[in-house]
């Protein structure tokens, strides 16, 4: 993989990026150097989050916020960040605009009341339910679902590795390198299929943090040497 040249991503558009997890993200590439554009369905709130990012953002290109479609338009790569209960419905809309683009999936199919407990839709996963809507046009991926937003606006370490699941190599290793630019350790973890287990571990850590009274849980990777 070392000997890899990977397309170069410079724009990226994080659509239903106006919460936590989003904006976290948002304000971690940017630092990194990338032109970020915040997705909203409503452009006013879309701007209402770009100008909160660029007021804690120096000397960094600035923070863009339109609607979802423009903002997926305009992107080399899309992240998607909308709760589970608005991820078909989100997709469906951005089909077209997505064709020809990497999507990294962060939705996780928690199903409230019962948070705790692991629910899977019938396509396996929210990433393979995307992958299902998408067509083969879209390249997708899945990352950053165990990832506590409480840390990513901060420029804390985060102890919690991330599991990079796709539909190719190329692509995961496209992820792995945001994730590493984002200020965190990355793992190749296989096939979209194998995104059940990561999406499911979020339950069970939102579980291990109501049973502990913490907010970040995370998993990291053993008996692997480190990256530096």
């Amino acid at each position: 993989m070392s000997d890899q040249v990977l397309p170069e991503i410079k724009t990226i558009a994080i659509a239903g990026g106006t919460g936590k997890e989003g904006k976290g993200l948002a304000y971690r590439w940017a630092k990194a150097g990338y032109q970020i554009i915040i997705g909203s369905r409503q452009p006013e709130k879309a701007q209402s989050a770009a100008a909160e990012l660029n007021s804690i953002l120096k000397n960094i290109i600035p923070v863009k916020g339109m609607v979802n479609s423009e903002a997926v338009s305009e992107a080399d790569l899309v992240v998607l960040t909308v709760p589970f209960s608005a991820h078909r419905d989100t997709l469906l809309l951005l089909k077209d605009v997505l064709q020809g683009k990497i999507l990294i999936d962060v939705t996780v199919p928690l199903v409230p009341p019962k948070v705790t407990r692991v629910q899977m839709p019938p396509a396996g996963s929210a990433a393979q339910e995307a992958r299902d809507i998408l067509g083969e046009g879209v390249k997708v991926c899945a990352a950053f679902q165990n990832i506590s937003y409480e840390h990513l606006l901060n420029d804390e370490e985060i102890n919690c590795d991330v599991l990079v699941t796709g539909v190719d190599k190329e692509s995961r290793a496209i992820v792995l390198k945001l994730v590493a630019d984002a200020g965190m350790v990355g793992w190749d973890a296989g096939a979209l299929e194998n995104s059940v287990v990561v999406e499911g571990m979020t339950s069970i850590l939102i579980g291990i943090n109501k049973q502990y009274g913490v907010h970040d849980a995370g998993i990291q990777i053993t008996g692997v040497p480190r990256p530096l």
